[in-house]
């Protein structure tokens, strides 16, 4: 069951606008209002897009097949390739579509700044089940956006816990790939290290680096005791193989842009051991999401990605916010609606602050092991706090 929970309901505008609030024939099955996903769908991190993208479309399936709703939902693809260059277009191809009413995603941080200020001005609402980078929502600066997702203030935290209750950890590498996400994360996660007593040393090699054995011979030769590495899995691949060759040994964690089963396929047996966090459960692991993780195998041939769940919820949760604006479903009101939401999920209760920030800060810590990224439960849990 999904329930949506209007926490200021009385305070909406129905007839608010800012967008076409009308679509086209739905078949018979009423208007038909379209929901976007703006992500990598293609690029060298299309893995992370198409997670999403699966959990938004089996959503949108369902709703369509439920017979609960008096409108049809439509999705569209708005491919950015998970690249700040590639963002004005994708943002623009949803903007121009009248029957857009709201956008899943940007997926990605570093599309997402350069996206959410158009979104803003279309009055489309944003709502990303993924992008982290803390700044996104600072003083409400996009007005249509919406995380739905702890930001790296609480994924740094949870890598300083995690080391710092670590028998053995006084040093720590941290290596960024110099992209808005992996220096965000870097930055919060170098500052979480200091205020836990740990030494940190900081380096950025690109995230088009060719050869990485300068790199991995630079950490080997700091000696450090851990290494945290922020950013994307493609990247990573490579990195793990050359620090595997260079003979490091100590605790290596990357985050969620790198937590999924194609950073194993790239790096081979140098994947294994690897920790790594996301603001993301495993669907696979929990019994609210078991029913879903089935569906999701049956519909796509594989099991649940990295915020496939999450990006099913956000669906759900938008899908819900046009039945209570009763059919009357524009860009501006739809994102009041979604604002001041309250939401049950499948994967955690979805609810913004004033700035549009996510309320939740849970992380989760993920392990390879025997060539198979295992799911190890929350951070809290595993450091005892």
């Amino acid at each position: 069951m999904r329930l949506a929970i209007p926490v200021a309901a009385g305070a909406l505008v129905l007839t608010a606008c800012g967008g076409d609030d009308d679509g086209g024939d739905g078949g018979g099955g009423g208007t038909t209002y379209k929901i976007a996903f703006q992500g990598p769908l293609s690029g060298t991190n299309v893995a992370l897009g198409e997670n999403m993208e699966n959990g938004i479309q089996l959503a949108i399936n369902e709703a369509n097949g439920s017979g609960d709703y008096d409108f049809t939902v439509e999705y569209v693809a708005a491919d950015d390739q998970g690249v700040e260059t590639q963002a004005t277009a994708a943002a623009q191809s949803a903007i121009d579509d009248q029957d857009v009413m709201a956008v899943v995603g940007p997926a990605f941080s570093g599309p997402a700044n350069v996206s959410a200020p158009l979104y803003a001005q279309a009055m489309l609402p944003a709502v990303s089940s993924s992008a982290t980078d803390p700044t996104l929502t600072e003083d409400g600066k996009f007005a249509t956006f919406l995380r739905a997702v702890p930001n790296d203030n609480a994924q740094g935290l949870a890598m300083a816990d995690f080391l710092a209750a670590q028998d053995g950890i006084e040093s720590v590498m941290i290596v960024d790939d110099v992209t808005p996400y992996g220096e965000g994360l870097a930055e919060v996660a170098e500052s979480e290290m200091t205020a836990a007593g740990l030494s940190v040393e900081r380096q950025s090699v690109p995230a088009d680096t060719v050869d990485y054995s300068g790199a991995a011979r630079t950490v080997t030769e700091a000696g450090v005791d851990a290494l945290i590495y922020a950013g994307y899995y493609e990247a990573l691949g490579p990195f793990a193989i050359r620090l595997q060759e260079a003979g490091y040994e100590g605790i290596r964690i990357s985050g969620d842009g790198s937590n999924d089963d194609e950073f194993i396929n790239l790096a081979g047996d140098a994947a294994e051991g690897w920790h790594l966090t996301c603001p993301c459960t495993d669907a696979t692991e929990n019994e609210g999401t078991a029913a879903f993780a089935e569906t999701y195998e049956a519909e796509f041939g594989l099991a649940p990605g990295t915020y496939s769940a999450e990006s099913y919820d956000v669906t759900n949760m938008i899908i819900e916010a046009m039945a209570e604006l009763g059919g009357d479903v524009s860009r501006e009101a739809l994102y009041q609606q979604l604002a001041g939401t309250e939401y049950e999920g499948l994967t955690k209760t979805f609810a913004f602050d004033e700035n549009g920030e996510f309320t939740n800060t849970a992380i989760f810590m993920y392990q390879v092991e025997d060539g198979v990224r295992g799911y190890l439960g929350g951070v809290d849990e595993l450091v005892g706090g």
